[in-house]
């Protein structure tokens, strides 16, 4: 089964100095229809208007993972990281037994824009820990790439989930096949541009979510660049 959401469907939230939007259940925006997808949690598209930020703030027991698109954001947490993630890198913050952190945005002229992703870990109360590499662009040029994943890819930051993220971008002919395990599920993300995913058109901010399917077909992209999360069903 593959059901589109749009996305103009997704939760809103105007906080003035952010600005995002909420794939599922987060915060003041509650769907029980959108809770998340498998183990899958949030996906929030952030916009943070220059020289703010989130302050710091505690998690624990979640695989917390930035992607940024543009700006740059700043990065500082209780296990001593001090960092700026450009767009590019993916970063990963596994919460563990409990971790404070912040995110700015400390440039003076520019919005720094990124996905925030939660994923449910399978352990709990670990040692938080931080990892972030930076992803050469041409890797992901007309395929998918694992960018995050419990299992060992070269360009994957690790992550204690059930889960691997994969990362593509496509235009013109260029096309990838996937084969998919029907006891798992897979969440469609198309952060910018046109991409036909099993032969449904989706736009920017769109998803696919597809259960109990066995392949998975990107094609006919437009300027597209896209995540696809395989993920435990439960």
């Amino acid at each position: 089964m593959l059901t589109i959401r749009k996305s103009g469907e997704r939760g809103y939230a105007d906080h003035g100095w952010l600005k995002s939007f909420h794939s599922f259940s987060f915060a003041g925006y509650h769907d029980p229809a959108h809770m998340g997808w498998g183990n899958l949690r949030v996906i929030n598209e952030d916009r943070i208007d220059p020289g703010t930020g989130f302050g710091t703030h505690g998690h624990r027991d979640m695989e917390i993972i930035s992607y940024v698109l543009s700006g740059e954001l700043a990065h500082k947490d209780s296990m001593g990281n001090v960092v700026s993630i450009p767009p590019g890198d993916v970063q990963r913050m596994s919460a563990g037994r409990g971790v404070q952190h912040s995110e700015f945005n400390h440039a003076p002229n520019e919005l720094t824009h990124f996905l925030q992703i939660w994923i449910l870990p399978n352990v709990s109360s670990i040692d938080p820990s931080y990892e972030q590499k930076t992803i050469d662009p041409s890797l992901k040029r007309g395929r998918l790439l694992a960018v995050a994943s419990q299992e060992a890819y070269p360009q994957a930051v690790k992550i204690h989930a059930d889960a691997t993220l994969w990362a593509g971008e496509f235009d013109g002919i260029e096309s990838q096949n996937m084969t998919l395990d029907v006891k798992r599920k897979t969440y469609v993300h198309l952060i910018k541009g046109e991409l036909s995913v099993n032969g449904e058109i989706l736009q920017t901010g769109d998803a696919a979510l597809l259960s109990n399917e066995t392949a998975l077909h990107l094609s006919h992209g437009k300027a597209a660049e896209v995540l696809v999360f395989d993920l435990s069903a439960n």
